[in-house]
């Protein structure tokens, strides 16, 4: 009798574990890129967009945040880039102004695997001499049935870092208010252990190894990282693998992949 219950408290501990494998198994794993396409003209100056469309095409990700996107200037032939690289990708597109620029418009782009349930371009603070920049957030629902916010963006170039620093507390303010598990991507451009990059780390979890830094900028001699892929709440994501993607003619960034496991609440 005692062997008999033994045997069946060994069984039910084996089905624990193997349901508990089979959840696991069964999170959701997404893929994320951050890309920076200089405007749609590659390191050659000859404006070949499936040049961009093969290395978001060989990632294979779920959701694309794209940096320098022109919407109709004349500088990228009247194209409205995004949408192209959507029907080269066959990948949903969308774009969010930041400002207009050369009869056209210039800002962010996001390409995803899926139909978004909502959208919002929320404006950046900069000084008034200085480029504006946004912010560009999707809601979507993944096959799963779990919903998240994925966000892109592209914050101030300047060597003085303060319209960084005051677009990293606006971006922590707006997104750490989010229902869903959230992703930000982007060239956030500085590099870690600067202010505005540890004032996003108080809210967001990095994706890159602190120990291993793999630099993303300039593309043919990377010498250091201002490409991310950052996540919140901190406890609802797991970092499976951080890819960064080398094309010398593409762009002068590199592609930073990162495909990330969504974990049940706690």
């Amino acid at each position: 009798m005692k062997l008999r219950k033994l045997l069946c408290l060994i069984a039910l501990l084996i089905c624990s574990i193997m349901i508990g494998q089979t959840n696991a198994a069964h999170n959701p794993v997404v893929r994320v890129l951050t890309f920076n396409i200089l405007h749609g003209a590659t390191t050659k100056g000859d404006f070949n967009l499936d040049v961009l469309a093969k290395v978001i095409q060989d990632a294979k990700p779920d959701f694309v945040a794209l940096q320098e996107v022109d919407f109709m200037t004349n500088r990228a032939k009247k194209y409205d880039l995004v949408t192209e690289l959507g029907w080269r990708t066959k990948l949903v597109p969308l774009f969010g102004k930041a400002m207009s620029y050369d009869d056209g418009e210039y800002g962010e782009g996001i390409l995803s695997k899926h139909t978004f349930i909502n959208t919002r371009n929320v404006a950046l603070p900069h000084s008034p001499q200085n480029e504006p920049r946004a912010a560009l957030e999707v809601i979507t629902m993944l096959p799963s049935g779990d919903t998240i916010a994925f966000v892109g963006t592209h914050l101030d170039h300047l060597k003085d870092a303060t319209d960084r620093i005051a677009q990293t507390k606006h971006v922590n303010t707006t997104f750490s208010q989010n229902r869903y598990p959230t992703i930000l991507a982007g060239d956030l451009n500085d590099v870690p252990g600067s202010i505005p990059i540890s004032i996003l780390e108080e809210v967001w979890n990095a994706s890159y190894d602190e120990n291993n830094i793999a630099p993303t900028y300039p593309s043919d001699h990377p010498a250091k990282k201002i490409d991310y892929v950052m996540f919140l709440p901190k406890d609802r994501w797991k970092i499976l693998e951080t890819k960064v993607i080398q094309d010398t003619v593409a762009s002068d960034h590199c592609a930073y992949l990162v495909t990330l496991e969504l974990l049940d609440k706690k």
